[in-house]
């Protein structure tokens, strides 16, 4: 059976090593002793994580009807702009997103450097949305 380390399950969910500990203290998520470490097996990793995709809070960070499902919180790092048009680059998570849009659109969203943001994946498109 495949296990994870505490920091490896912690990547996978998206969330710091200290919450995957607490989730351990608390039952809500089995661990063991290997080899002189805590691992989280596998299959109980996947269905913490499925429940976590499935929470009804997470809708509850919808900023309005969206269809795209692919969402990921993040921080803006970077905003180039002209004239016209923007380059909004975040990073969430492990991941870098980097979004075009209008210049307008990015100064009605007040984004910039340090401002945390959402960015809605559908397809081959980046929507960026406030939380």
């Amino acid at each position: 059976m495949t296990t994870y380390r505490i920091t490896e399950a912690a990547e996978l969910l998206g969330v710091s090593d200290d919450t995957v500990r607490r989730w351990v203290d608390a039952g809500r998520l089995p661990s063991r002793q290997e080899d002189g470490r805590n691992v989280v097996p596998g299959p109980e990793l996947a269905a913490l994580a499925e429940s976590l995709a499935d929470h009804p809070d997470r809708e509850a960070t919808r900023a309005a009807a969206v269809s795209a499902r692919n969402r990921l919180a993040g921080i803006v790092t970077k905003v180039t702009k002209d004239t016209v048009m923007a380059q909004v680059e975040l990073v969430c998570g492990p991941y870098r997103m980097v979004s075009l849009m209008s210049s307008e659109a990015a100064e009605e969203l007040g984004l910039e450097p340090g401002v945390r943001a959402i960015a809605s994946v559908k397809s081959t498109n980046v929507v960026v949305e406030r939380p």
